[in-house]
């Protein structure tokens, strides 16, 4: 495992939108991964996809992106739906602006999420194995795990979705993933 420092910046409090957080990430979005280079340079990567692909291009011992050209595509892929796909539908900026304009942001993404976990699940379904991309983890799973328990908290019914629900499961059994839930974080609301 990599050494690494948490740094909490709670989006609910609006902390992303500090000037000194700016600077990090100018969309004033979370997350921001900081890397202190050996000769002391500081270098900052924004967005969830860039992040991880960085960390798997740079310490490949366990490759989150398949060798395989088309397989890592596919990978990708099925990132996106996620990434933006269903997560910016979601998202507290866009489920804030929901209720501005008087709209119920508890019932505005679940369509999206929805359709998202469907089209998710049929374009992983001919490439599957133990995980959404044959039998390794992959940027892929990076991405469903965390929504399909947003799924959840917005009250789409996950339950059809047998072919993810097992690859959830597999993830959850490994320390990376159940180390990574949003309930086992240092600023997780008990």
């Amino acid at each position: 495992m990599l050494p690494y420092e948490y740094v909490i910046v709670n989006i609910l409090k609006r902390e992303q939108h500090a000037d000194a957080y700016r600077v990090r990430n100018p969309m004033a979005q979370v997350p921001a991964l900081e890397i202190t280079e050996d000769d002391g340079t500081v270098r900052t990567i924004s967005q969830s996809l860039p992040i991880l692909e960085y960390i798997d291009e740079r310490w490949r011992d366990r490759p989150i992106l398949p060798a395989d050209l088309y397989l890592r595509a596919r990978t990708r892929e099925l990132a996106e739906i996620v990434n933006s796909g269903i997560q910016p539908l979601q998202n507290l900026t866009t489920t804030s602006q929901v209720t501005a304009f008087g709209g119920d942001a508890a019932v505005w993404p679940k369509s999206f999420i929805t359709s998202g976990l469907s089209a998710f699940e049929r374009a992983c379904s001919d490439i599957a194995g133990k995980f959404c991309v044959g039998d390794e983890p992959s940027i892929a799973d990076c991405c469903l795990i965390p929504q399909l328990a947003s799924a959840r908290r917005f009250g789409v019914d996950v339950a059809k979705h047998e072919l993810l629900l097992g690859i959830e499961g597999r993830c959850l059994a490994l320390p990376p993933f159940a180390n990574a839930a949003p309930d086992r974080q240092p600023d997780a609301v008990k």
